[in-house]
């Protein structure tokens, strides 16, 4: 589902650059004071979370590949601005160091996952969970039709966004410029895969993962109850319960060379030759000219969570997990030193 760069319009992106913009803004001007109040832990282990998380590479029918995003995880226990910043962190690292994504796509990609699909988890839980205690099973219930729509609309969105590339954006002869597929093909390829076997991974880790914490660590999920803010009264215990989902996470990361068992590249991740080969002469023989413009526009360090130094594939894959979770932790670091630094300057400003 992350979109690589060239299959979207110039345009296109900047457009989603600008419709991610807003939610970014409130969503940093929502999570300010619980930033200041040693948020970052939580904030960071839940963006490590759906970085490692979509790792995981599952089978779709076709030979392509899906995962889940833990954007509904995110929702649930943070709320939905605080998700909004988790989610997109992970996913602009994973653009900028991974090459998984592209980076003229990280608006695109932010809106689908960490927009559409935090605002649809979040609503979903919040509408089948009503008021009932936060250790009902109700709860369990809620997270699953959270999870399971929460990444299929993000699906549904990521399809449109590729399906209406022919339509508006060809060259001179009417070949399409970027993602060559239109709706009533991009729509079905997509969705059978997460409607039939991606939807059900986060269906059960998110389910499974809430089901954990009322038994468990029921503090964390008392956070943001129902998406109201989080309260100081009950931050510290999140704070501490978060050592949990960390040493979860660490489970994980050991795990993710499962991720590689999944042959295939995900639908609409593909390179401009695989592309060409996926179609198989039917519609395309040659890749479109705006992909292959900006398909290379950035060279990720790391590129397909490969790491050159190490030999064996497993391996490289994990380091790149524990490298993922490392970038997380420092860039909320990062933006918290400066959104301190911007706070104080403007209090000395505005006394």
């Amino acid at each position: 589902m992350h979109i690589p760069d060239g299959y979207l319009s110039p345009t296109t992106c900047v457009a989603l650059y600008a419709a991610a913009t807003p939610f970014w803004y409130v969503a940093g001007t929502r999570i300010k004071k619980t930033l200041s109040m040693r948020m970052v832990p939580l904030l960071s282990v839940f963006a490590a979370f759906s970085f490692i998380i979509m790792m995981f590479n599952l089978p779709l029918p076709g030979g392509t590949t899906g995962h889940a995003t833990g954007a509904a995880l995110a929702a649930i226990v943070l709320g939905p601005w605080a998700a909004v910043i988790s989610v997109s962190i992970a996913l602009v690292i994973q653009a900028v160091f991974f090459g998984d994504g592209g980076i003229l796509a990280i608006g695109a990609n932010s809106f689908t996952m960490a927009i559409v699909g935090v605002f649809v988890a979040h609503y979903t839980y919040r509408i089948i969970a009503g008021k009932t205690a936060v250790s009902a099973s109700r709860r369990v219930v809620a997270a699953a039709f959270a999870g399971y729509l929460s990444i299929n609309a993000a699906a549904f969105v990521t399809a449109v966004l590729f399906g209406i590339q022919p339509l508006f954006f060809t060259d001179s002869n009417g070949a399409p410029l970027y993602a060559p597929y239109t709706l009533d093909i991009a729509i079905p390829a997509m969705m059978i895969g997460h409607l039939g076997i991606a939807g059900f991974a986060e269906l059960i880790v998110t389910a499974g993962v809430v089901g954990y914490l009322q038994k468990n660590d029921i503090s964390l999920l008392s956070m943001s109850d129902v998406g109201t803010p989080i309260v100081a009264g009950t931050l510290q215990s999140g704070l501490r319960s978060a050592r949990t989902l960390w040493l979860i996470i660490a489970g994980l990361l050991v795990l993710t060379p499962l991720g590689l068992i999944a042959a295939g590249t995900a639908w609409g991740e593909w390179g401009a030759t695989e592309l060409v080969a996926q179609d198989g002469g039917k519609t395309l023989t040659n890749a479109p000219t705006g992909l292959l413009q900006y398909a290379n526009v950035w060279k990720a360090p790391v590129p397909d969570y490969a790491v050159s130094f190490v030999s064996s594939e497993q391996l490289g894959y994990i380091l790149s997990g524990v490298m993922g979770v490392g970038l997380i932790i420092i860039t909320m670091l990062l933006v918290t030193y400066i959104g301190a630094r911007i706070s104080r300057r403007n209090e000395h400003t505005n006394p």
